[in-house]
Order: structure tokens, then sequence, then C-alpha cells
């Protein structure tokens, strides 16, 4: 089989295409042909060996995939033909034939397509995850996402009015990513130079809720001072590259809080929480209630390419690599 390898870790550049022995499935494993692999951030952090989890060398990049089953095991409710979305977790997915533990694999209502399946899971899983468990969302409240023109961030857009938001704020560095925000949902738009003043404005003063923040990095204060009291800032990632600090007592004088939201961390320390996700979600999707993201196709071909679209970040909504 034809697959996206790392050899070397010196970034998106050192990714290659490779022939390799086709997987076989492993005890509770479900062998899927693999028609797309989404990538996500993590993948650009593996290829340089900065992520916190460390595959050894070589290793095919890529943690999530949509396709159809080829084997699974006897009392998975997985059949042979069934169209699904799968996480393969940490690798693997970027390869024609992949093996993903069975509690990690989807079936796929008929409406959503297999390119969109394969860039479903990490995102909206993490942004549900986030809004719902570690955001605790009411209903009618104000969210405010960070970097609304990626992956996680148009999934915000898609998800947060179907979870409960009354509005839903985008953040975008420019005019061409404000578009892309629009066609996702955002009920505003703000560009990221002056991006306070602006949702004070449109806030009335009041704040926002919750914010939702990939990006980390220099405004990272600026999205406390954003915050209505009692409302939550939650810390997803530093696709920014700085890992920014809090002054605790902005905390206390404004009664909000700063929450961690790792959902990887959290799928792993909680058994089942992926199928109660999953569970909440697929009939938003079955019903249309939630669109299926449009993903942004690359040829497998082009896989160095594709992650190095989130390195720079110049990459709008979520990228998949298509294989078949």
């Amino acid at each position: 089989m034809r697959a996206a390898q790392v050899s070397k870790l010196e970034g998106p550049s050192s990714i290659e295409i490779v022939e390799l022995p086709e997987p076989v499935a492993y005890p509770g494993g479900v062998l899927i042909d693999v028609h797309a692999a989404g990538i996500a951030f993590p993948d650009v952090l593996m290829t340089r060996g900065l992520y916190q989890m460390k595959p050894g060398l070589p290793f095919v990049v890529g943690g999530e995939v949509g396709g159809v089953v080829r084997e699974a095991p006897e009392g998975s409710g997985l059949a042979a033909g069934d169209r699904v979305a799968a996480l393969t977790m940490l690798g693997n997915g970027v390869a024609e034939v992949a093996v993903a533990p069975a509690d990690a694999v989807f079936k796929l209502p008929d409406n959503v397509s297999l390119e969109a399946g394969a860039g479903i899971l990490f995102n909206d899983l993490t942004v549900h995850f986030c809004l719902t468990k570690r955001g605790r969302l009411a209903a009618g409240e104000t969210v405010l996402v960070h970097g609304a023109a990626g992956g996680v961030g148009t999934s915000t857009l898609r998800l947060a009015k179907a979870l409960g938001a009354g509005r839903v704020i985008a953040v975008v560095s420019t005019e061409a990513k404000a578009r892309v925000a629009e066609a996702n949902g955002a009920t505003d738009v703000v560009l990221t130079d002056g991006w306070l003043a602006a949702v004070k404005d449109l806030t009335g003063g009041r704040g926002v809720d919750i914010v939702l923040d990939p990006v980390g990095g220099d405004r990272f204060t600026d999205s406390i001072r954003s915050l209505a009291s009692g409302g939550r800032l939650l810390v997803v990632g530093f696709t920014a590259g700085e890992i920014p600090t809090v002054k605790v007592n902005r905390l206390l004088l404004k009664n909000v809080e700063v929450v961690g939201a790792a959902w990887g961390e959290w799928v792993m320390t909680h058994p089942g929480y992926l199928a109660e996700q999953w569970e909440d979600l697929r009939p938003l999707f079955a019903s249309g209630a939630v669109t299926a993201p449009e993903p942004v196709l690359y040829p497998l071909e082009r896989t160095a390419e594709a992650v190095a679209a989130l390195d720079n970040r110049t990459a709008t909504g979520k990228v998949v690599v298509r294989l078949r």
C-alpha cells in the first residue's frame, strides 16, 4: 500500500510517499480501506518530534480517516462494507489501509461523504468536548473563537449554535478568512487588529461568555479582558507558537476562569467518552442540523504540502488528504 511516512524529524517537508506492507488487524481492531485522511496540528508537531506523544521512527502521519470497513471483530457492531469515520489516534492514518480500535470507529450518516468524514472527528469532537464538558455552554450564551478560519475554528462556528450558543463571534486575520468564517456560520466577524474593542462594541461592553482559543500567543490577556462576569477562557492549543502566562488576579477581579481543554487526554482517561460524543453528534449530522465540513482536499502525493498548510497557518477549514 501507499502511505505518507516520516523518517526524519525535520518538519512537514520530511514527509515521503512510500510503499509499505498492509497492516493486519490486531485484536479488537477494525481494518479499513482508507478513502481520505484528516490532517491536524499535532501532525505538524509530530514531524518535528515536538508533540507530547512521540512515535518511533519511521511513522505514518495522520490520526483520523474516512473509509470502508474491510474486516471487523465480532460483537463490534461493524461489518464489512460499512462507511465509517475512525481515529487511528497517534499516526497510521494517511495510508491506503489502516487499523483503528473498534471503539474509535463510527458509522457515518448517508449524507456525510467519506472525505468529510475524514475531517469530522478530531476537530468536531474537540469542540464538542470544549463547549459542553469544559466550557459548560448554556443556552443563549455568546462564544468567541480565535483562528476562526482554521480547522478547530470552523468546527466551532458549525457546532456552537447547535449546541446552544446564541451568538458566535469569529476572530480572523484577513478579509479572505472573514469570508470563510461567514460561510461557516459566524454571527459576527472581527479582524485581529483591534479585535477586543470591536468585541466590546458588539456586546455593548458586556463581553463574551466563552472564548475558545486554539492560538495562544500575545492575544491571551486580551481574551481574558473580553470575558463577561463568569466567563470561561478555554485553552485548546498554541498554534501561534508562544505559550502565554496569566496573572491570576485578573481571574479574581472579574470572576472568570481559564480552563484547560485537552480532548485527547480526556478520551484516554475516560473510557466510553468517544461513544457518548458520537451519540450526541451523529443525529445532528444525520438531520442536517450540523453540516459536515467541506474539507480542503490534497492528493496523497501532496501530503507534505497539506501538513505545511497548517504549519504556516495558510490553511482555511479542515485539511484532508484523499487516497482513493
